[in-house]
């Protein structure tokens, strides 16, 4: 496609802040909180991560699309994202495995993206200032229009918005035969997570977001699971009830992400909306049961109050991050439960953090 073809497209920021770009996704408008991912790789696993649902992505790797796509990358049945902004996007991919380009891909699932924006310019911008609302639109003669339809999005503080990406009906994946058995409760799960229960033996049941502690319970399995997800952890009443339950009878419980701060608020520890939040694939964590460094995958805009934390009777703080000192784990000090804020099925590279996954086992075990 020659540059001088593509439509003229642009981001407005909550705050009335213009950057203009051209189109390389469908024409349209699309309205989500923006945020930027720093991930060097990785950007089709980022893009179908249900975890993101609902917001605009900006990329802060200047080069996008240049390994195309391979269907066997993704988390989620198709893209989550509401729309992607990036600086230079390549048409033309090199790799011997894709099975396509990015751009045709963008297109089979409806995704509004634009590149020659100045992305370090608008992710500085959004540093400073804070992740916000935003719309990305090649309608750029609108913008009253588009400033109009920006004021009626919700903010993702007090968003419930697993009941968006969760299964619909529950489901098996692995070995019926196996005496290992997991029941997760999907909020927004990955299928990654999955797999790696999988690999380890276990023969799990997906149940979905608004699913009861009987629910799962019927099914008797030997541990449990609560996933990652996008929004505002507070309003998933349902999912913290659950991890009080499975807690009160000390089942073995594992959450990760949007599920680790449902197991806080299930403790009484509150949560809040950071500032910009972590999303990136070189997140420094710092294991203080271990003393270890690890390097993580993180993907959070919400984080649990450290400070009621360190006071709860029951609660350790195991791991922290090492940038801005926020939770990055906690166990129960009398219940069989932990979880962590960060993404260990990721594995970015570094596997540092896959002995959650053997941790788990040996708890259920």
């Amino acid at each position: 496609m020659k540059y001088q073809q593509r439509k003229k497209a642009l981001v407005l920021l909550a705050d009335g802040t213009i950057f203009y770009g051209k189109s390389v996704g469908i024409e349209g408008t699309v309205t989500g909180e923006i945020c930027f991912n720093t991930g060097m790789t990785g950007y089709q696993e980022i893009f179908t991560d249900p975890s993101y649902f609902g917001q605009i992505m900006v990329t802060t790797n200047a080069h996008i699309g240049n390994y195309g796509v391979n269907t066997s990358e993704v988390e989620s049945d198709g893209i989550k994202i509401s729309g992607l902004i990036v600086r230079n996007f390549s048409f033309e991919h090199s790799r011997v495995d894709s099975s396509g380009n990015l751009k045709d891909w963008f297109v089979k699932h409806n995704l509004v993206a634009i590149s020659d924006v100045d992305t370090r310019a608008l992710v500085s911008y959004i540093r400073d200032h804070g992740a916000m609302n935003a719309i990305i639109s090649t309608e750029i003669d609108n913008i009253n229009s588009l400033k109009d339809q920006l004021s009626k999005v919700p903010s993702m503080e007090g968003l419930e918005l697993a009941s968006k990406v969760s299964t619909k009906e529950s489901y098996f994946v692995g070995d019926e035969n196996s005496d290992l058995k997991i029941a997760a409760l999907d909020i927004g799960i990955k299928k990654n997570i999955i797999r790696n229960f999988v690999k380890r033996g276990a023969f799990v049941k997906v149940f979905p977001y608004d699913s009861t502690f009987e629910d799962l319970h019927s099914w008797n399995p030997d541990g449990y699971f609560i996933s990652n997800g996008p929004g505002d952890p507070e309003p998933l009443k349902q999912a913290q009830q659950l991890a009080k339950e499975i807690i009160k009878r000390d089942l073995p419980l594992f959450g990760i992400c949007l599920g680790h701060q449902v197991i806080a608020l299930a403790n009484g520890i509150s949560t809040y909306k950071m500032h910009n939040g972590h999303r990136g694939i070189n997140h420094p964590v710092k294991n203080l049961l271990t003393g270890r460094g690890e390097i993580t995958s993180q993907n959070h805009g919400f984080a649990i109050n450290r400070e009621e934390t360190e006071i709860h009777p029951d609660i350790e703080i195991t791991h922290v991050h090492l940038n801005d000192h926020t939770v990055a784990g906690i166990r129960l000090k009398n219940k069989n439960c932990f979880s962590v804020q960060y993404h260990p099925e990721a594995s970015p590279g570094p596997n540092d953090a896959d002995y959650l996954f053997d941790q788990f086992i040996e708890n259920i075990r």
